[in-house]
């Protein structure tokens, strides 16, 4: 007997932005449906409006359901939990804290639907920090705004492509704020959730390279004020004292070169830039951002809500299509078909 296969919710991310095309092209593609049950959290009118947009109208059904077991996993059907939020005729690539509001309420929806079993995992189409702000929502992005919805207290942001895979230990945050925030205890909780991750992606001892902060990773002190010895050093015994490989702290100027190269399985970037800037040169089209340490799996795009050119139907749905594949390997099957 074939198992059920997972339901995954999306969420139509900032309906201004690209989220709602990037969703119909990605959903479009049959394979998909073969990885998993896909069902919208967002609003169905957007939806149809972005099929017309997109060249797809003809192509795809819009279909409003229920409840995720209402889902039908058949190509060319799109199905949609219809919120209804967005007002007719909202312009595309314009800042709006109805989209913000609209947003925020989408993944409100998934969370609470993921928690109680109801889906296996969540995949976001991007969201737009101001927007979400301008609606009274306070959070840096949908990590932290996750993390809070399902009442969990630390978790990582990790960024996936062919080539590497580097998860943080400080994300949204300035950098001076985030290299007084690191210490032993981040970074080896850091670790411990990616290393985590990437064997329970089927990686058995997944060697893991650890950057530095100040430049060729300190240089023995010549470089900074000791903060390796500090604050990453401890880490790396403890976990390495734990069976883990982690190597470093190394010079995040050359550690990303060999990772892409197969020599490590996981970079740990310090902070924000550290890690996103190597990743977006290696693969910003099908980059995929993982959410570690939540109760449930989420994936979503390693992309922005491209304001510019929302609405033009030439947004490229690569990174979704490949956000679905990592949600459909890493999440659990349902308990029962539906």
């Amino acid at each position: 007997m074939t198992a059920p296969l997972p339901l995954v919710a999306v969420t139509m991310g900032d309906g201004a932005g690209v989220g709602p095309e990037i969703i119909v092209r990605g959903l479009s593609e049959p394979e998909i449906h073969t990885l998993c049950r896909p069902v919208v959290i967002g609003d169905a009118a957007r939806l149809a409006e972005a099929a017309r947009i997109c060249g797809l109208a003809d192509a795809v059904t819009v279909r409003t359901v229920a409840s995720p077991a209402d889902a039908d996993p058949s190509p060319g059907v799109i199905d949609v939990i219809d919120l209804g939020l967005l007002p007719v005729g909202l312009p595309f690539g314009t800042l709006s804290p109805l989209a913000g509001e609209a947003a925020y309420r989408y993944v409100e929806r998934a969370a609470a639907l993921a928690v109680t079993g109801e889906v296996q995992a969540i995949c976001t189409a991007p969201l737009n920090k101001e927007a979400l702000h301008a609606a009274g929502h306070r959070f840096p992005g949908h990590t932290e705004l996750l993390a809070h919805l399902t009442g969990v207290g630390e978790v990582s942001m990790m960024l996936a492509t062919e080539k590497v895979k580097v998860i943080h230990v400080t994300t949204h945050i300035g950098l001076i704020d985030a290299i007084e925030r690191i210490d032993p205890g981040l970074v080896e909780r850091t670790v411990r959730r990616g290393h985590r991750t990437i064997v329970d992606s089927g990686v058995p001892n997944p060697r893991i390279a650890v950057c530095g902060i100040n430049p060729h990773a300190g240089e023995n002190g010549l470089f900074g004020r000791g903060e390796e010895g500090e604050k990453i050093v401890p880490a790396i015994e403890a976990l390495r004292a734990d069976g883990i490989d982690a190597r470093g702290p190394l010079p995040a100027d050359t550690v990303f070169f060999v990772a892409g190269r197969g020599d490590y399985d996981l970079v740990v970037a310090m902070y924000h830039d550290q890690g996103h800037g190597p990743v977006k040169i290696l693969g910003l089209e099908a980059g995929v951002n993982i959410t570690v340490g939540l109760p449930v799996i989420r994936t979503s795009v390693d992309h922005g809500t491209a304001f510019d050119i929302a609405g033009t139907g030439t947004a490229d749905a690569g990174s979704i299509v490949e956000a679905l594949r990592q949600a459909a390997r890493l999440a659990p099957a349902p308990s029962t078909a539906s």
